[in-house]
């Protein structure tokens, strides 16, 4: 704290002021009120400590002449006197002085009055520099939030549209129908397409529409069927309520549904939710409304539901492992996003969308594709359609600088092309399972065939779930279940 001490006695003074420096305040002394009101003129003192009896301008007439000053809201005034009485505290009070302390002054009760004069004064100034700069501060706040919501848009426009783009026909005709679907949030919709076909860019699509409104509050929730436990599936949906089960949450927990409410939601993966959920999915489908898990009472939805599958659900209707009833309800509106092998106009296309903004965003000098590399990349047959190609591009980017994409850029980031997996048996391409003549568990045989013809493929899970017809976290799943059995089975 600064303060101004004044104080006609010298050894009054002396002691009060190697008090304050021993509390680390910074000091400035005066012998008479004269001298202290022309060095506050001067400088700006928070706290003023003056006794009230000195010859000339006694303390009271010193707190009057500061508080007519334009400054004097800067500083509390502090007065002690050896003659302590009523009328002297009131006439103080009156004069503006924030309190009153007696000789010989206590310096348990100085310091707490210092304390109290570093608080006020630290509202008093933070309130007057509010109210000085209150419409800086609006202005300024505003601008910031109105930078911020612009780079928000533009974050939201590549993530939907900028990063895929539209280079084909039957492209511009999917994204055409995912604006119409933009416009009426109770239809369904299914889109079905391969792992990296951009299948949640077109959910998000539809969800913000081609003239999409980042601001709007209405949200867009996404779950991947495959990333869940069957026992964790209806819970993840619909919520439960406290004590529903073991581990549970206090006081319960919502769903996706609930989440999603007034927007939209999408589940990624619908072919592997469990055959006893879809029954209750499809009635919420009908009926808007759900119970969640251990409750009684039905809770009304109002969500667009978007459902996507890398594999096409009528093989799941084909094979009884979906609701043939669900896959039609769900397919009221149907969107097939062909592979990027079927869509070879727009290989390098895209390809120089995503060479020139990596190469923007990571400092390089690409800008162009070589005609070798070119016909490489239109013979490629992409495996992971634009995900890959996308992956491609950047990594490209990060380990080398040239002014145009060369083959030896990419070459070694492609898979080789194989019509069979090279570790299955070339004479016949069967794959044989023994059969124990005391019994085989359905479920063992599945795990068998599983193990098999992951170890037909080096234990390449992409390769085996491709090969199964299933996703790779479906495989991933069930594997885990597996190793974990056997386990519990050692154990």
């Amino acid at each position: 704290m600064k303060i101004l001490l004044i104080d006609d006695e010298q050894h009054s003074r002396q002691a009060m002021l190697w008090f304050l420096k021993h509390q680390n305040h910074e000091v400035t002394e005066c012998a008479n009120g004269a001298e202290a009101l022309e060095k506050f003129s001067t400088d700006d003192y928070p706290m003023v400590l003056s006794d009230i009896q000195m010859p000339g301008l006694s303390g009271i007439e010193l707190a009057k002449a500061i508080k007519k000053l334009p400054n004097s809201w800067q500083t509390d005034i502090v007065l002690f006197t050896g003659y302590a009485d009523l009328n002297s505290a009131v006439t103080a009070l009156r004069a503006g002085v924030y309190d009153y302390l007696t000789k010989p002054v206590n310096p348990e009760e100085l310091s707490s009055v210092i304390e109290r004069v570093a608080e006020h004064q630290a509202l008093l100034r933070e309130n007057k520099n509010l109210t000085e700069r209150f419409h800086d501060e609006v202005h300024a706040a505003t601008e910031e939030t109105r930078r911020e919501l612009v780079q928000i848009k533009q974050i939201v426009a590549e993530s939907i549209i900028g990063s895929v783009g539209v280079f084909s026909e039957c492209m511009q005709a999917i994204f055409h129908q995912a604006e119409q679907l933009h416009a009426d949030r109770s239809i369904p919709v299914l889109i079905e397409g391969e792992t990296g076909t951009g299948k949640e860019v077109i959910s998000k699509l539809i969800h913000y529409g081609s003239r999409f409104d980042p601001l709007s509050t209405t949200p867009f929730v996404d779950i991947n069927c495959a990333a869940l436990a069957p026992t964790l599936f209806e819970s993840e949906l619909f919520g439960y309520e406290a004590g529903s089960f073991t581990g549970s949450m206090a006081k319960g927990a919502k769903g996706k549904f609930d989440l999603a409410h007034s927007g939209t939601l999408l589940l990624d993966e619908i072919g592997e939710i469990p055959s006893d959920l879809q029954g209750k999915l499809l009635r919420v489908l009908q009926e808007k409304e759900f119970y969640r898990v251990g409750g009684l009472k039905k809770i009304k939805t109002n969500i667009r539901l978007i459902c996507a599958t890398n594999i096409p659900l009528e093989q799941g209707v084909e094979h009884g492992t979906f609701r043939k009833d669900l896959y039609f309800r769900l397919k009221v509106a149907h969107i097939v996003i062909p592979p990027l092998r079927n869509r070879k106009e727009e290989i390098l296309p895209m390809a120089t969308m995503f060479l020139q903004d990596f190469s923007r965003h990571k400092k390089k000098q690409f800008a162009t594709i070589a005609p070798q590399t070119a016909r490489i990349m239109e013979e490629y047959n992409w495996p992971g359609n634009i995900r890959e190609l996308r992956n491609i591009i950047e990594y490209a980017t990060f380990a080398y600088n040239d002014k145009e994409l060369k083959p030896e850029h990419i070459i070694g980031l492609l898979q080789p092309r194989q019509e069979q997996p090279a570790s299955l048996p070339e004479r016949s391409g069967i794959l044989e399972l023994p059969f124990p003549l005391q019994g085989y568990p359905l479920k063992n045989y599945t795990e068998d065939i599983i193990l098999k013809i992951l170890a037909a493929h080096n234990n390449n899970q992409s390769a085996t779930a491709n090969y199964l017809g299933i996703s790779r976290r479906a495989l991933s799943y069930r594997l885990e279940e597996m190793r974990n059995k056997k386990e519990h089975h050692l154990a």
